[in-house]
């Protein structure tokens, strides 16, 4: 059994916040830290403390959502909620784990943090050995060596971890999958790409070859890559 799920929002509107806030209130396994009107404060809070799930909204001044979580490494499992859905691609791109369009239901709310609560848990399940996860996928959960994994892509709506063997679409974003992996052993190589050091081939300008498979190389990921490869190279000589 879980602790409650600790919870902050970010949205310029106080009618926007005062739903969100009543809509938390009403689910028992959910506790509201903190809300903030812009991204600035919510950094600041952030730079400091921590929570599981921020509710987050694009259209705020200065700086939107959109822009602050591609600037922003964000820790909290990140539910976007807007009235815009011409953002909800862009957003999916971004590792978010749901899209709320205002005016939002409480149904809708409610499996929105259903789905971040299922998340969680299987992320701090005591005893997962450290070699294997388990993802949910169409109407089975199947079981992942990390040893099986080549490489993990972020497609619109969709994210496939491509096994030696086959490929699946698991019910998880870019970046919790990447949370339960082993951080000496992956690497972000791209916004929509993350890849096994062991199973790079290759690597020619902006280009990672994994077998047959051409993958991007981002211009901010680029010197943290060579730099996690240089690591590898070290760990595995000594």
């Amino acid at each position: 059994m879980m602790n409650k799920l600790s919870c902050i929002i970010a949205d310029d509107e106080p009618i926007a916040r005062k739903i969100l806030r009543e809509f938390i209130a009403d689910i028992h396994f959910l506790q509201l830290l903190a809300e903030f009107e812009n991204t600035q404060k919510l950094d600041q809070w952030l730079k400091e403390n921590k929570a599981d799930i921020l509710f987050l909204d694009i259209e705020m001044p200065q700086k939107t959502g959109i822009q602050y979580l591609r600037q922003n490494e964000i820790k909290p499992l990140v539910i976007l909620t807007t009235a815009y859905p011409e953002y909800a691609l862009e957003g999916y791109d971004l590792d978010v784990l749901d899209y709320l369009l205002k005016p939002i239901s409480f149904k809708r709310f409610l499996k929105a943090v259903l789905k971040a609560k299922e998340y969680l848990e299987m992320g701090r399940t005591e005893g997962m050995a450290p070699s294997f996860l388990f993802v949910r996928c169409e109407k089975k959960i199947e079981k992942i060596d990390f040893d099986d994994i080549r490489y993990i892509e972020s497609a619109g709506n969709y994210v496939y971890i491509h096994l030696s063997e086959k490929k699946i679409m698991p019910y998880l974003t870019l970046k919790s999958i990447a949370e339960q992996l082993p951080a000496t052993e992956f690497v972000r190589t791209h916004q929509s790409f993350l890849v096994a050091l062991s199973k790079i081939d290759s690597i020619e300008n902006n280009i990672i070859w994994v077998k047959d498979r051409q993958i991007p190389i981002g211009r901010n990921y680029r010197e943290s890559l060579l730099q996690r490869i240089e690591r590898y190279i070290l760990k595995r000589n000594n």
